[in-house]
């Protein structure tokens, strides 16, 4: 999903004239507040970016704060900011774009970025890498259709297909089973929130991040 930026790329310029003259007093920047189901937006070029969902945020073994979204969102080097703090300036970077399994990772600035356990109505505790099995009910909290669930009608080992609604927007989504996280939104077919809606599962995700040396041992905050 595109959207204009004019507002933060206004913030921006704002920042870089900001501090010119001696003596200037220099602030702390203001934090950014990220967690699964937060809303993101990724620097496209000029005044556009594409609008997605972070799926969650958390420590590699090698203490870097990283987040995970849907690889369609972004391609490694183009800037991420928060879609609620944007004027507060750049929260991470695309580090990570893999097409096979539709993720993305992003490495936030930890200086900057405070991770989130709960967004809107979702927590995430903890991960679950079994596959959900029909008629188990899937949960989401995306940017653009916020909380909604929806009965599992198929998963294997890589994917799962549910009844939730999701449209553009929320790619990148969250996909839990209480406070256990099972995966993330990447697309629906036919119609938006008729679906059914499809996403990778987290044993693959996981797999592949683990596969990453800087980002080894992922676990959420």
């Amino acid at each position: 999903m595109i959207r204009k930026l004019t507002a933060l790329l206004a913030v921006l310029a704002a920042t870089v004239l900001t501090g010119w003259g001696a003596g200037s007093a220099v602030a702390a920047p203001a934090k950014i507040y990220l967690g699964g189901g937060s809303g993101i937006l990724v620097l496209k070029g000029g005044n556009s970016a594409s609008a997605c969902t972070l799926t969650t945020i958390g420590k590699s073994n090698t203490g870097k704060l990283i987040g995970i979204t849907a690889g369609h969102c972004g391609k490694p080097g183009q800037k991420v900011y928060s879609e609620t703090f944007q004027d507060r300036g750049q929260a991470g970077t695309i580090t990570y774009s893999a097409s096979d399994l539709d993720i993305a990772i992003i490495e936030f600035d930890p200086a900057r970025v405070v991770p989130l356990r709960t967004v809107r109505g979702v927590t995430i505790n903890r991960i679950d890498t079994a596959p959900p099995a029909f008629p188990t009910v899937l949960c989401k909290a995306g940017r653009t259709t916020g909380d909604t669930c929806g009965v599992a009608w198929f998963s294997d080992s890589g994917v799962h297909f549910s009844q939730m609604c999701v449209i553009e927007g929320d790619s990148g989504s969250p996909v839990v089973v209480g406070d256990r996280l099972i995966g993330m939104v990447n697309a629906y077919y036919f119609l938006a929130c008729v679906g059914p809606e499809t996403g990778t599962n987290m044993a693959p995700i996981l797999r592949r991040i683990g596969s990453l040396p800087q980002y080894g041992g992922y676990r959420p905050i």
